[in-house]
C-alpha cells in the first residue's frame, strides 16, 4: 500500500485499492462470459430447431443489454452537468463527445465503455504514484473512482435481474422438462449464478462506499452471510417457480401479475431515481422484476413489515410448488429428481431465512451518525449523481 493510501485510511477516507481494481477485471470477465454462453446456447437451440427457446434466451439477453445501455447513456448526459465529474463544464464526458457517447451506446458497448474508463482511471490512481498530489486531490480522485464504480454496479444489478436471473429460471425449467441437460446449459447456468452473486455483493459494497453517511459493509463474514441470504432465497424461489412452470405454463401469467404488483408498489413508494418521468417508470418496472425474485428496499426506510409479508409469500410458494407437482403432475419428474429439487428448495429457503435473520440482527452495519435511515431523498440543488445514488440505497 502506498504512503498516500495509508494517509487516507488514517483519516477515515475510503480508498480505491489495487484489489478493487483487480476485482473489477474479474467482474468484466464474468459479464462477458455470461453473455457469450447465453448467445452460444441460443445458437444451439436454433440448430436444434427449438425456436421458442432460442427466442426467449435471446430476449433476456437483449432486455438486459437494452435497458442497461439506456440508463448508461442518460447517466453520461447527467455527468455533463455534474461539477464533480465535469468541473470545467466541458461538452465532453470521460474524454468523449456527445456524439461518441451516443454512437457507443447505440452499438451496445456502453457498459464496456464504462469498464474501460474505470480501469484506465483506476490504473492511474492505484498503480502510479500520486505523492505529488495534495490530500484533497487524492481524496477527490478516489471519490470519482467510487462514483464510476457505483454507476457500473447499478447497471450490473439491472442486467443481473433482467438477464441472468430469468435466464437461470428458463434453463432450469428446460432441463427439468427434458429430464436432462447439455454441457452448454450447465455452463450458462453456472455463469448466470456467478454474475448474480457478483452483482449483489458489488452493488451493495460500492453503494455504501459512495455515500458518506452510510457505514461501509464489512468484508468477510457479514458479506458472506449477506450473499448466502440472497443466493439461497433467490435460488430456492427460482426452483419453485420452475416446478410451477412445469406444472402449468400459465404460471408465466402469474409472474407477470407479480411483476406488475412489484412495479406498482415501487411507484407508490414515490421513488425519485431519474430526472425524466418516462425513465422513472422504466426504473420502477425494473425494480418490479427484482421484487419478483428478491426483496428490495427502494427508499431506505424501515420495511420489516413488508419483508415479513414478502418472505412469508415466498415461503408459501416454496412449500406449495413441490406439493402441487407431486399431487397434480407426479409423472412430470422422476421421484429421485423431485426429491432432490424439493431438498434444494427447502434447504435453500431455510438457510436463506437463517442468514437473513443473522445478518440483520447481528451483522448489519447500520447508518452513519447524524442521518436517519429514511432520509434518502436529497435536497434541492444536489447533482444528478448524488440524487440518483441516494434514491437507490438499500440499507
Amino acid at each position: 500500500m502506498s504512503s498516500s493510501s495509508e494517509s487516507m485510511l488514517q483519516t477515515g477516507v475510503q480508498c480505491y485499492t489495487k484489489q478493487r481494481w483487480l476485482l473489477t477485471i474479474a467482474g468484466l470477465v464474468f459479464y462477458v462470459v455470461d453473455v457469450l454462453t447465453d448467445v452460444g446456447l441460443a445458437l444451439r437451440y436454433f440448430q436444434q430447431k427449438d425456436f421458442l427457446w432460442t427466442a426467449l434466451t435471446l430476449l433476456f439477453v437483449l432486455a438486459g443489454l437494452g435497458v442497461t445501455q439506456l440508463f448508461s447513456y442518460v447517466w453520461y448526459q447527467d455527468d455533463l452537468k455534474d461539477p464533480l465529474q465535469n468541473p470545467e463544464a466541458e461538452p465532453r464526458v470521460s474524454s468523449m463527445s456527445r456524439g461518441a457517447v451516443t454512437a457507443l451506446h447505440l452499438l451496445g458497448v456502453g457498459v464496456f465503455t464504462r469498464y474501460h474508463h474505470l480501469l484506465r482511471k483506476g490504473f492511474r490512481v492505484v498503480w502510479k504514484s500520486m505523492d505529488s498530489c495534495t490530500e484533497d486531490q487524492r481524496r477527490a480522485e478516489h471519490h470519482r473512482l467510487f462514483c464510476l464504480a457505483t454507476d457500473l454496479s447499478m447497471l450490473k444489478l439491472f442486467e443481473a435481474f433482467l438477464e441472468s436471473v430469468p435466464q437461470l429460471l428458463l434453463q432450469i425449467y428446460i432441463v427439468l422438462r427434458n429430464r436432462e441437460g447439455s454441457a452448454m446449459q450447465y455452463i450458462s447456468m453456472a455463469f448466470s449464478f456467478l454474475t448474480i452473486s457478483w452483482a449483489l455483493v458489488d452493488y451493495r459494497r460500492c453503494l455504501r462506499r459512495s455515500l458518506p453517511h452510510i457505514r461501509e459493509m464489512p468484508s468477510g463474514l457479514p458479506t458472506f452471510i449477506y450473499l448466502l441470504y440472497k443466493l439461497c432465497s433467490i435460488s430456492s424461489h427460482i426452483l419453485s417457480l420452475a416446478l410451477l412452470l412445469l406444472l402449468s405454463p400459465y404460471t408465466a401469467v402469474a409472474l407477470t401479475v407479480l411483476w406488475l404488483l412489484g412495479a406498482l408498489w415501487t411507484h407508490l413508494q414515490g421513488t425519485c431515481f431519474c430526472s425524466a418521468g418516462g425513465l422513472e417508470l422504466l426504473y420502477q418496472g425494473v425494480i418490479g422484476v427484482i421484487l419478483t425474485f428478491t426483496f428490495f428496499n427502494v427508499k431506505g426506510q424501515d420495511t420489516q413489515g413488508e419483508m415479513v409479508v414478502y418472505y412469508g409469500f415466498h415461503g408459501a410458494v416454496n412449500i406449495a410448488a413441490p406439493i402441487l407437482l407431486a399431487l397434480l403432475g407426479p409423472e412430470l419428474l422422476t421421484p429421485p429428481l423431485l426429491l432432490t429439487v424439493c431438498g434444494l428448495i427447502i434447504g435453500g429457503a431455510v438457510l436463506g431465512l437463517v442468514s437473513l435473520l443473522l445478518y440483520y440482527l447481528l451483522l448489519h452495519p447500520g447508518e452513519g451518525e447524524g442521518r436517519e435511515a429514511d432520509e434518502v431523498d436529497g435536497p434541492r440543488g444536489e447533482t444528478e449523481r448524488e440524487r440518483r445514488v441516494k434514491n437507490f440505497i438499500q440499507p
